[in-house]
């Protein structure tokens, strides 16, 4: 029984050492699979343009209210909203009978004062009468004349005529209306629109950056030099023309922290008009800076991480600093230069000191934005 024992175990511990012996064998025989494939590419020095955005509002160049000099009823109204008028040109006229009335009656008191000092001349020359009733006489004739003048003046002003060219806004009263110079609201307003201004504002620290990123000894210098700015309209097109910005308050608004600054475009077909919104663009300008595609990096307890290729074609993590991004690109102060190869795709199936094989691509393809083939 025992001996039955005995061999059942040598036979059992043969067969295990069989086995493995084989498994052995095996493992010497299977090739091992060949380091993974993963796209590199040299670090290179380019010139990028970043844009930050304000709100702005537009307006006219010009932006004439015009209003009333005298009261009375509107009579007629002489143009439409968005006509294109000349300075001069009549917008609106006023009911003038009344005044028609009192000029005749101002008219006739001329006539009656005239006949007065005439009438006293010869008296006065004989010496039949003082002088002092003369000058009186010619006190009330100058007095009427001008009382005359002013319903004169008044006739006139109730023919209301454009003070500028431009283009007509939006027309706040129309026939029938009783208006008088005390009304708040304009009667319309009349805007040159050939050119427009873009009003923005910027805070301290902005503003700050603003003039430090822009050449010249004083404000009137950077802003002269200052690149042409674009306008983002609000349906989120490009307006078609670039602007320049053209003035600075140059002092901080105690009120609101910031500083406004005004851009004028051309506005020659009159696409934008007054009381218009956007976003001005103001370009910046990094020149022959290291930038890193977004892609090719990863973030690890708040750093920014890269795979760099180091000897033998092992990959090594780098921490960079950003200074600024632009799309798909970091602008990079720090962690990086131009004697690195980085690995500019799939680095999340990296880990540090792993053996890659390297696929050397161009630095211009590297950085090229992915193409969005569904959008939401």
């Amino acid at each position: 029984m025992k001996n039955n024992k005995l061999y059942i175990l040598l036979s059992l511990s043969l067969f295990l050492a069989v086995i493995s012996c084989n498994n052995k064998q095996e493992s010497l025989q299977k090739p091992q699979a060949p380091p993974q494939a993963f796209p590199t590419a040299q670090i290179q020095l380019k010139t990028v343009t970043d844009y930050k955005e304000y709100p702005t509002n537009i307006e006219g160049i010009v932006n004439s209210d015009v209003r009333a000099k005298v009261s009375g009823y509107i009579q007629k109204v002489m143009v439409d909203e968005g006509q294109k008028v000349r300075k001069g040109q009549t917008l609106f006229k006023l009911e003038t009978q009344s005044l028609s009335q009192d000029a005749g009656a101002a008219k006739a008191r001329i006539n009656v004062a005239q006949v007065e000092v005439e009438k006293l001349i010869p008296l006065v020359e004989k010496n039949i009468i003082s002088p002092v009733q003369l000058e009186t006489a010619k006190a009330n004739l100058a007095q009427a004349k001008a009382n005359y003048s002013s319903i004169s003046a008044n006739i006139g002003y109730a023919t209301i005529k454009s003070p500028v060219d431009g283009f007509v806004g939006a027309i706040n009263f129309r026939e029938g209306a009783l208006i008088s110079p005390t009304n708040t609201m304009p009667l319309t307003t009349v805007s040159n629109t050939s050119k427009v201004y873009a009003f923005f504002s910027l805070n301290e620290s902005q503003y700050l950056d603003f003039l430090q990123n822009a050449k010249g000894k004083n404000l009137k210098e950077k802003l002269a030099n200052y690149p042409a700015v674009n306008l983002m309209l609000a349906n989120g097109n490009m307006y078609s023309e670039k602007g320049k910005i053209e003035t600075s308050t140059g002092q901080i608004n105690k009120s609101t922290g910031t500083v406004s600054l005004r851009a004028v475009f051309n506005n020659q077909n009159q696409l934008l008009s007054n009381g218009n919104s956007g976003k001005i663009q103001i370009p910046i300008v990094y020149e022959n800076v290291i930038v890193i595609p977004q892609q090719a990096t990863y973030e690890q307890q708040g750093n920014i991480m890269l795979f760099k290729l180091g000897d033998n074609n092992k990959v090594t993590t780098s921490i960079i600093k950003v200074k600024a991004t632009i799309g798909n690109l970091y602008v990079v102060a720090s962690g990086v230069n131009l004697k690195d190869k980085i690995i500019t795709s799939g680095v999340s199936k990296l880990r540090n000191g792993m053996t890659i094989s390297p696929k050397e691509i161009s630095f211009d393809e590297a950085i090229k934005p992915i193409t969005t083939l569904f959008k939401n």
